[in-house]
């Protein structure tokens, strides 16, 4: 691009010639507005960029899928228990009383579920309290957020491959939203 180009955003404006320094600016004056570098981003008073007042979007967006995943564990954990009480009430029935193959599934599979209803309640309640830890966590609760996002994506892909689906995608998310340079910055800002 060349100085005459009307394309070129540093050179000068449509219609004028343009200026050589010193020739039509008064002395010290310098360029006119407009023109030159834009301005450079604020720098907090320890160097560096200034630390984010707000919470950026992927942030915020993480926290909001984080609350997501409560919710699906509360449906899970509801589902769960519903299904270890009905494996319960069938296991007391007295028309499948004689079929020991049955007997001995629920009997082995009723204390599996049962196991499963409390692994997802003590998850449901630390994905919680992680989700509070959002706004005012530091370095350690982001890195606390990446380990649970990362296991939980792992859950969702082995033992609850079908139903888990949903968990693994908002898990990887919220790790990459998290683990971000705008997660980074959010989470090691300076708390006055």
């Amino acid at each position: 691009m060349s100085y005459g180009d009307p394309n070129n955003p540093y050179g000068a404006p449509q219609g004028q010639q343009p200026q050589q320094p010193g020739y039509g600016y008064p002395q010290g004056q310098g360029q006119a507005p407009g023109y030159g570098y834009p301005q450079a981003p604020p720098v907090s008073p320890y160097g560096g960029p200034a630390a984010p007042t707000t919470m950026p979007g992927s942030v915020g967006a993480a926290r909001v899928m984080l609350w997501v995943i409560v919710g699906l564990q509360v449906l899970g954990v509801a589902l769960f228990a519903f299904s270890a009480v009905a494996l319960n009430a069938a296991k007391d029935d007295e028309s499948l009383k004689d079929n020991t193959a049955f007997q001995d599934l629920v009997g082995d599979s009723t204390g599996l579920i049962w196991g499963y209803v409390v692994f997802g309640l003590a998850w449901l309640v630390f994905a919680a309290v992680l989700a509070t830890k959002f706004k005012n966590g530091g370095n350690g609760a982001r890195v606390t957020i990446l380990v649970f996002a990362i296991i939980t994506a792992v859950l969702g892909i082995y033992p609850f491959v079908i139903v888990g689906l949903v968990h693994t995608v908002l898990a990887i998310l919220v790790a990459v939203f998290v683990g971000n340079a705008n997660g980074k910055a959010w989470f090691n800002r300076p708390r006055y």
